[in-house]
């Protein structure tokens, strides 16, 4: 009796050995995943499903960029291809530079980021996200040194009113750069979306104050419009 009582003991307590290994494992399984992982499988099983479009004009971004649902229809006479991932910032940007920009050999590459950067963490400076954008503007000139590049200006979202003077600072200073840069575009809509009377548009976003409606994205159309390669 005493040896079962020993060897169930020693049973119940090696199955909680294992259950805590097991947790552990697959808790570090979590941990070592990146954020935004699963947006960028999806993007490469959508791939081999549907063959990627080639010297397509390549869109990248944050949520922006991704609810653009209709962006296809907005430039028909055009290829387009969004990898842009909802939520995303700069440094997620660069962590999959080459996923979301190098299988489509793409003949020019739009890019709206650094809004979620400032959302994020509030001790984060309009340097800082400058200093992020000139390292991803890089890193797409290494791997694509022919490849256009046009930024689409920080949007005002009323949700994110306070980080507005940010936004500002940071929107001029990456225009300072790409205006030293060949091949390079800073695209204003920041300005654009806002009445004469200096207040900004309520009406082109959605309830949120933070994602925009059709009136929305008809404003960056046609601030985009003029910078697009259409010679294809």
């Amino acid at each position: 009796i005493m040896k079962y009582k020993l060897l169930s003991r020693f049973t119940k307590i090696l199955m909680v050995f294992v259950c805590c290994c097991c947790c552990l494992l697959s808790y570090n399984s979590m941990a070592q995943t990146p954020p935004f992982f699963n947006d960028v499988q999806a993007f490469k099983k959508q791939d081999s499903i549907h063959p990627p479009l080639q010297h397509a004009i390549v869109f990248i971004g944050s949520s922006s960029f991704t609810r653009w649902y209709n962006l296809q229809e907005s430039f028909p006479e055009l290829k387009v291809v969004n990898r842009a991932f909802g939520g995303s910032s700069l440094p997620d940007l660069i962590r999959y530079v080459n996923d979301i920009t190098l299988p489509y050999q793409p003949r020019q590459i739009f890019i709206y980021c650094g809004e979620n950067d400032f959302a994020g963490n509030d001790s984060v400076t309009a340097e800082i996200v400058t200093t992020r954008f000139k390292k991803l503007f890089n890193l797409i000139r290494e791997r694509l040194p022919n490849v256009p590049i046009a930024f689409v200006s920080i949007k005002p979202s009323p949700s994110r009113e306070k980080y507005w003077p940010k936004m500002v600072a940071a929107n001029a200073s990456i225009k300072s750069f790409l205006k030293k840069k060949k091949q390079a575009v800073f695209i204003d809509v920041y300005s654009k979306m806002f009445n004469s009377d200096g207040t900004v548009m309520k009406d082109i976003f959605v309830e949120d104050d933070l994602h925009m409606n059709a009136k929305g994205y008809a404003i960056w159309k046609k601030a985009i419009e003029p910078s697009l390669l259409k010679d294809q």
